[in-house]
């Protein structure tokens, strides 16, 4: 550290310098009256630290040195402000007329521009405002069948006596499950082995009749079964969801409800619509029982059937009150 230090009757200079760091501390003074010395006023001319003038000296001190630092630091942030730097001019100049074969040469180790990689990646659609799968509509004069838009072939004649066998074939017990609230139903998996019975794999499909409909709790989806070139039956399904992620997993449900809905044009499965039947079945092959959650200790009423167990995290109780 550098310190020089000017001093004179009426003012006092000191500048100090470090590696990092560089102060000036400026003081004035008034000029006083002689004073003999040993004197009591002479005394008091000269101030003692605690002395309010001695807290005035250092207060002007430290001003001077606060003020040259916001100098220093504000000069600095200037001198690092990024200029744009000024292209020059390009200049151009006639160059000779190649030979032809020097532009075959050129012609034969032109290689393509490079792409540029550096462009940011499109941003990610968001599912719950919808999925944008409006299906195609062919024009009028196109050969092939507009199924988004087409009734072709509905109820033109009656499919073969081995089809229809195959989809009024009553449904067994055992491929029917039951809801905790008691509902029964047949999966969606048995509707398809149905159907790959009644016109092979391939002899059926579902086109989409209008695009995904994502609402705050729901995936619908209209859809229509055509079953060996004709259209068979129109139905819309639906699926609920409880998170965004969750969306395409209730898109495919969704697409799984539209085909029970379609079939029972067909007849497949009609007895889990007969009133009669499902009270014959609740009574014959599902009980009621009263299941307790092993963690939150809740019990409810169940539905199960008679030959399933109560699975883990319920268990089996007597009732409310034991």
């Amino acid at each position: 550290m550098a310190t020089l230090t000017l001093q004179r009757a009426t003012w006092w200079l000191q500048i100090s310098r470090t590696s990092r760091t560089f102060s000036v501390s400026f003081t004035t003074a008034l000029p006083r009256r002689h004073r003999p010395a040993g004197s009591r006023a002479s005394q008091q001319a000269i101030p003692r630290p605690g002395h309010p003038r001695h807290h005035d000296q250092a207060r002007t001190a430290f001003t001077s040195t606060k003020v040259y630092h916001a100098q220093q630091a504000q000069a600095a942030q200037t001198q690092q402000a990024p200029t744009t730097p000024i292209k020059p001019r390009p200049t151009y100049t006639s160059a000779p007329k190649p030979s032809s074969s020097t532009a075959a040469a050129a012609a034969t180790s032109t290689t393509p521009p490079s792409q540029d990689l550096s462009s940011p990646d499109p941003p990610l659609q968001d599912l719950t405002s919808g999925l944008s799968d409006q299906p195609i509509i062919l024009e009028e004069g196109a050969r092939q069948v507009d199924w988004a838009r087409s009734f072709h072939g509905l109820s033109t004649e009656a499919f073969s006596t081995e089809a229809a066998a195959a989809l009024l074939q009553p449904i067994s017990f055992d491929d029917i499950e039951v809801k905790p609230d008691g509902i029964i139903y047949l999966p969606e998996i048995k509707y398809r082995r149905i159907l790959n019975k009644a016109f092979g794999p391939g002899g059926w499909g579902l086109a989409p009749r209008g695009e995904t409909i994502v609402t705050a709790r729901a995936v619908t989806r209209e859809y229509a079964l055509v079953a060996l070139g004709r259209l068979v039956s129109v139905a819309r399904g639906e699926q609920d969801y409880f998170s965004p992620e969750g969306i395409p997993t209730a898109a495919e449900g969704c697409k799984s409800n539209a085909l029970m809905r379609c079939c029972k044009d067909l007849g497949v499965a009609s007895e889990l619509w007969d009133p009669r039947y499902i009270k014959r079945f609740l009574a014959e092959h599902v009980k009621e029982v009263f299941v307790e959650h092993a963690v939150t200790k809740k019990r409810k009423k169940v539905y199960v059937r008679k030959d399933d167990e109560i699975k883990y995290p319920f268990k089996e109780v007597k009732g409310f009150g034991a």
